[in-house]
């Protein structure tokens, strides 16, 4: 569904994604893991059509990403970390305008935009009487989510999608991408919150600077490096293995 063969972006003399390759097969939930600056964003604005890679390339259901970039778009969901969205529409013109650039049927876009906010526990009244711009943080996620998955998109990409989202709506997106991924889906969950990517995510890829540190299942890269957790084999690879000693250290400065 996914495979990316050397994909590279460069910023002037910055490489922020160094010739990364992998492959993820459909009805599996991969999470993107990496500290800030890592590349992560970058890979998936590539991926998604939004940044052109320096060199190397990728497909996305069959599709090669530089020589057919709109088939690509038209088979990948994407929700990103800004969680941006036109503020002066409201929250039904929004996604309304959304299925219609994805060219689904008007009936049949206000069918599953009623199922999409019904799950997410918003009312229609919500998304007609009030613009996106006055809505709150988590509001405003769940309409990104339910932007991104109108057209049923055989590919979706997460980028931090729990951000803003209170703890109900964060247990029943985790069940609804679990659900997705069992329906065939190929799924890329990028976020910090190692936890959550350790009880939902099939595999992890530690990116840092660019390049795979790791690729594999989260219980067997644990156990390969002897780490208690996925947060301690993290912070290993990526260079924190003195936060609690900074942490300490900047402590002491408060101290009388």
């Amino acid at each position: 569904m996914i495979s990316l063969h050397r994909l590279t972006k460069r910023f002037g003399l910055q490489t922020a994604v160094n010739e990364l390759t992998f492959d993820i097969p459909a009805g599996q939930i991969v999470g993107l893991l990496g500290p800030n600056g890592a590349g992560k964003s970058t890979t998936l604005k590539m991926l998604t059509g939004m940044l052109a890679p320096s060199s190397g390339t990728a497909t996305i259901c069959g599709h090669n990403l530089l020589q057919d970039p709109m088939a690509v778009k038209r088979n990948v969901g994407f929700v990103p970390d800004s969680g941006a969205v036109f503020e002066s529409l409201s929250g039904l013109e929004y996604l309304e305008m959304i299925a219609a650039l994805y060219g689904i049927p008007a009936d049949a876009a206000r069918e599953r935009i009623r199922q999409f906010i019904a799950f997410f526990d918003l009312s229609f009244e919500t998304l007609t009487d009030k613009l996106l711009g006055a809505y709150s943080k988590g509001m405003r996620r769940k309409v990104v989510i339910t932007a991104a998955l109108l057209h049923n998109p055989p590919v979706v990409f997460f980028d931090e999608p729990l951000d803003g989202l209170d703890a109900n709506a964060a247990v029943g997106f985790k069940a609804l991408i679990q659900t997705l991924a069992r329906e065939g889906k190929a799924i890329v969950y990028s976020s910090h919150i190692l936890d959550v990517v350790e009880r939902v995510c099939d595999r992890v890829i530690i990116i840092d600077k660019g390049v795979v540190k790791v690729d594999g299942r989260p219980a067997e890269l644990v156990a390969e490096h002897e780490a208690r957790s996925l947060e301690q084999l993290f912070t290993t690879l990526t260079g924190g293995n003195d936060l609690e000693r900074k942490a300490e250290d900047f402590a002491k400065t408060f101290r009388p």
